[in-house]
């Protein structure tokens, strides 16, 4: 009888708190204002994009994954801004000024009324119009300027002499493009890190690795125990997106520029051609991907996925940052709810949850409910 298949258990960082997902639940635990942890766990629900079983195959799935954890990065996003707004989990100060700031007999808007009646549907509109903007300013920053500024970089050098046969294939342009999307990228992340609140999600971004290494490593989940791992974690998102440029690299540097064109095209005509190819390759880019970090999550403890991921587990270093006892906490929850979702089925939902290693310990069973024949106490009481 074959032993069944682990179940992946993975997450990010949302705002106070720890999105931790598993094949078919997640769940967002986040710090209210208040200083309790809220905790919601929901089903994932598929949409048709990822009930097409031709989809979820090797080399095709890593774009769908890609999709998927967008969107549902998005609505773990949402659910845990609401929690910092709610009324309901503001300090009593400010939840009484709040009060009496509130003008009475104000009339609710139009569209507050339209909202209320289709709230569903309001919601699922402003989640794919996000992450289809997401994808769009995501594209122009990482891919089109950087084609912008290489092919126009190199046009220029031409201008002022470099010979044109160093660079016929358009290989050295290529070259100072990859560059250029890797050293945004980078860029980004190193100036957002100064930023308090982002740096508050990296140490979230944190916590969430090393509560799945702790429970991956087969460890009670426990501040003190989370707080001894790395937090560094081959699945990363991190890794899959240093992995996206490598591996770009490798298969778009030797495609020449102009490839389709012909004559003595514009250099404007030629980014457009560029980005068309590098969107048609994509997917095949994002497949490869998923499938190194897929095999690499398997294997994570060999040396081999610590010299194959270096670069990713290095970048780790930028968007994470060292969690403390309360980061932890959150991250524990989240996994917690997540867990108890995937192998019974029950759906955690707490404005006030205490993490398991967190709670008073039962009271022992009095001795009058001792089965003396057996040693084991009743525990009736107790369900």
């Amino acid at each position: 009888m074959s032993e069944e298949p682990q179940k992946t258990y993975g997450g990010m960082a949302v705002v106070e708190g720890v999105m931790m997902r598993s094949p078919n639940h997640y769940s967002v635990a986040c710090r209210a204002p208040n200083g309790n942890i809220y905790v919601k766990t929901e089903h994932i629900e598929k949409t048709w994009i990822g009930r097409q079983k031709w989809l979820n195959k090797p080399f095709l799935r890593g774009t769908l994954a890609l999709l998927d954890t967008m969107g549902l990065g998005m609505r773990a996003m949402k659910i845990a801004s609401e929690v910092q707004l709610d009324p309901r989990f503001q300090p009593d100060e400010a939840e009484d000024e709040g009060e009496s700031t509130e003008p009475e007999g104000k009339k609710e808007s139009r569209f507050k009324r339209f909202y209320d009646r289709n709230q569903a549907a309001v919601d699922k509109a402003i989640l794919a119009l996000t992450l289809v903007l997401s994808l769009v300013i995501g594209f122009a920053l990482f891919n089109a300027f950087p084609n912008f500024f290489g092919q126009y970089l190199l046009a220029f050098f031409h201008d002022i002499g470099l010979e044109k046969d160093a660079n016929e294939r358009g290989t050295l342009t290529n070259v100072v493009v990859e560059i250029v999307k890797l050293s945004m990228f980078l860029g980004y992340m190193l100036l957002i890190r100064r930023m308090p609140a982002i740096m508050d999600v990296f140490r979230f971004h944190g916590a969430e690795h090393q509560a799945i290494n702790a429970m991956e490593d087969g460890e009670e989940l426990t501040s003190e125990n989370c707080l001894k791992k790395t937090r560094l974690h081959p699945r990363c998102g991190t890794n899959f997106a240093i992995l996206v440029f490598m591996i770009g690299m490798l298969i778009l540097i030797p495609i020449p520029r102009p490839l389709f064109l012909e004559g003595d095209p514009k250099q404007w005509m030629i980014v457009f051609e560029r980005l068309a190819i590098e969107i048609s390759l994509l997917p095949l880019i994002a497949g490869i991907s998923y499938e190194v970090i897929r095999l690499a999550g398997k294997f994570k403890n060999e040396r081999w996925v610590n010299i194959l991921l270096w670069p990713g587990l290095k970048t780790q270093l930028i968007t994470t940052a060292e969690p403390s006892a309360n980061h932890a906490e959150v991250a524990i929850t989240s996994l917690e709810a997540t867990v108890l979702a995937e192998e019974t089925g029950e759906l955690t939902n707490s404005d006030d949850y205490t993490p398991q290693f967190l709670r008073e310990e039962e009271p022992a069973a009095p001795k009058e409910h001792v089965d003396a024949g057996t040693g084991q106490a009743d525990l009736a009481h107790e369900l």
